[in-house]
């Protein structure tokens, strides 16, 4: 709506930015263009091909003309990126669109959500100690998250969430959604982690722990080594002990070993033994060998058996990165002595980082499509979650598909790596902004409530969005800078 100073009230969040012409509003998602308000950012669809990816295109773009070629020619898929918001959230989503897919009339249900339950579970790729369990995490000296349980050659990081975005300061919620934002839209983030280590991360790119990138993930842990290449150092060297924080392999005690006929060396190693040939908590964790803390490996050695041990006796300790590794031999008081490593043993550590994979850091957006949010959809919310359910209804973010956590409600999880390019967005409620579609047959659409009085078929959209182009809806945002 319009006041005597030609502003209009944008009422796409609860921020409600009384805007004047020529500029956007508080997110730069909206804009006041000659007293109306405009999307700043074009819809995007996304061309079906039959290989995997696709093209990106703008919604303004024209339906192909017809090509004389008698195959099916590839069919847009409408994303809500750039669609706009339900909110307040009675209003029908901003498009629901009919098609025809391979003879069956569909429906695609599209809207940008506005979470302020949301966060990223964040995966690093690296042994190396990031931080205890559940220490707080932070950007720009704010709290933003914790650390969570670690996986397979990986830290976990549990960032945003309702509490941090709305419970805290004004400041953290700020931070928290910017961090948020940025990790979903592909960008870097520096982060520390508190009593531990500092990491820039950025989706599908090696994290940088302590000013050093992070090259290779472990091949697995030290038990696991012991049994991929044991018949690669059988033969070779008398004992390998594969340095890990979690789970340290002893070659000569391992089932592995012993099935060779590996022979008892009489190695005494610090650490809890869990079965033979396995150790726990050799050593602290940090970023040392093996995500331990040390920087020597015969910290880890207690000594050999003296009536099992011999002079010359040979041993190869290794990372599981194999980006460290050291060779020894007994001397006469059976103390290893460092010596260069041998040939046939330099192609097994080599084997082990040919083995690695490359060290990245994944991002998956976690949100909740809530009751207001399918309001946009049916009259009867729950009908949704239902249909979604029963497989009847598809759910996709900017086209990518997501992973529905069972359970209530529609919680779900997407890789941004699989979204065109910055495709969320915030308010500064805080919230972040993310495209969300719900695709079902058109009659499945009825029967849960559906606001079928406004299905509009997609040519028809087509057509009436081709009359503004992308470069005059941009244009609204170019005379200044935001105003709320």
């Amino acid at each position: 709506m319009a006041d005597t100073d030609d502003k209009i009230r944008c009422d796409a969040c609860p921020v409600l930015c009384y805007i004047r012409p020529g500029m956007t509003g508080a997110c730069d998602r909206y804009a006041n263009r000659n007293g109306e308000l405009v999307r700043v950012d074009p819809h995007i669809l996304l061309e079906r091909t039959l290989q995997h990816g696709g093209e990106v295109v703008p919604f303004m773009r024209q339906a192909r003309e017809w090509s004389g070629d008698i195959v099916n020619a590839p069919s847009p898929i409408v994303t809500a990126i750039g669609a706009g918001t339900t909110y307040p959230d009675y209003k029908p989503a901003p498009f629901i669109v009919s098609s025809k897919i391979d003879g069956v009339d569909m429906v695609t249900v599209v809207t940008e959500g506005i979470y302020s339950y949301c966060g990223v579970k964040l995966k690093i790729d690296t042994d190396r100690h990031l931080g205890a369990e559940c220490a707080t995490v932070r950007a720009k000296g704010e709290p933003v998250g914790h650390v969570t349980t670690g996986e397979y050659g990986s830290q976990m990081l549990s960032l945003g969430g309702v509490n941090h975005l709305t419970h805290g300061g004004k400041k953290e919620g700020r931070v928290t959604c910017k961090t948020l934002l940025d990790l979903c839209n592909r960008k870097a983030v520096e982060l520390t982690v508190d009593g531990g280590a500092s990491v820039v991360v950025q989706a599908g790119k090696s994290p940088i722990v302590n000013g050093e990138i992070e090259e290779r993930m472990r091949v697995g842990c030290g038990s696991a080594a012991i049994g991929m290449f044991a018949k690669q150092w059988y033969g070779k060297v008398d004992e390998v002990v594969v340095v890990d924080d979690h789970i340290t392999g002893v070659l000569s005690e391992h089932q592995a070993g012993k099935l060779l006929g590996a022979r008892d060396t009489g190695i005494k190693m610090k650490g809890r033994r869990s079965t033979p040939g396995r150790y726990f908590h050799v050593a602290e964790p940090g970023t040392g060998w093996g995500g331990t803390n040390i920087s020597d490996p015969l910290e880890i050695v207690a000594g050999f058996d003296p009536n099992v041990a011999w002079r010359g006796l040979t041993m190869l300790m290794v990372s599981t990165t194999g980006e460290q590794h050291a060779f020894y031999r007994l001397d006469d008081s059976l103390k290893p002595v460092e010596a260069p490593l041998p040939e046939n043993l330099s192609v097994s550590v080599e084997r082990i980082r040919e083995n690695c994979e490359p060290a990245l850091c994944s991002v998956l957006f976690m949100g909740g499509a809530g009751g207001s949010l399918r309001a946009g959809v049916t009259e009867n919310p729950v009908r949704l979650t239902r249909s979604v359910r029963q497989a009847l209804t598809t759910v996709t973010v900017g086209g990518a598909p997501v992973i529905v956590w069972p359970g209530g409600g529609i919680t779900f999880m997407v890789d941004v790596t699989l979204l065109p390019d910055n495709a969320f967005g915030h308010v500064p409620t805080p919230a972040i902004v993310a495209p969300i579609e719900f695709t079902m047959r058109l009659d499945d659409y009825a029967a849960l409530g559906g606001h079928v009085d406004h299905v509009r078929p997609l040519n028809d959209i087509l057509v009436q969005h081709a009359k503004t182009s992308a470069s005059d809806i941009g244009a609204a945002a170019a005379p200044a800078r935001r105003q709320a």
